[in-house]
């Protein structure tokens, strides 16, 4: 699969840090902005993306025509990442990400709850997006579950 073209204004976007990234990437998604959202992702030819039920896409190509099927589908995509927790280092991070999706069922708003997985490469242009792998969907919010730590008295 080709790889999907690069804004000339790609590297000036990102930089900083990691979440600025998955900010941009999120209301890419709510906007239906096919050509920032491609801007968040690596040109490293095995970038993957899994959405929520469906299979690994791999490559920008591909990449940019799972998110325009989608978009075409329905204009826009209205996700709120919440609860993220982050590992990061120097080159990398992996976000854990509770997504919220707003949708309608019936003619009447709901809420769809997935777990998605973000990670992201310090690249020569800056933070980008190297995989994103969303877990099916549930129509009830996750439960998470947290070890306490042990505290001695």
């Amino acid at each position: 699969m080709p790889r999907a073209p690069r804004s000339k204004t790609t590297a000036t976007l990102f930089g900083g840090h990691p979440d600025e990234v998955e900010a941009a990437f999120y209301e890419s998604l709510h906007n239906g902005d096919i050509d920032r959202l491609m801007a968040c992702w690596s040109d490293d030819d095995e970038v993957t993306c899994v959405h929520p039920g469906a299979a690994r896409v791999v490559g920008t190509g591909a990449i940019r025509a799972a998110f325009d099927a989608l978009f075409s589908n329905g204009g826009t995509v209205r996700v709120t990442a919440m609860n993220v927790r982050k590992v990061e280092s120097l080159t990398s991070a992996v976000h854990s990400v509770l997504e919220r999706i707003d949708v309608m069922v019936q003619g009447q708003p709901a809420q769809a709850w997935v777990i998605a997985t973000n990670v992201y490469h310090r690249t020569g242009q800056g933070w980008r997006m190297v995989m994103h792998h969303a877990s099916p969907g549930s129509a009830t919010e996750p439960v998470e579950f947290n070890q306490t730590p042990q505290v001695l008295h």
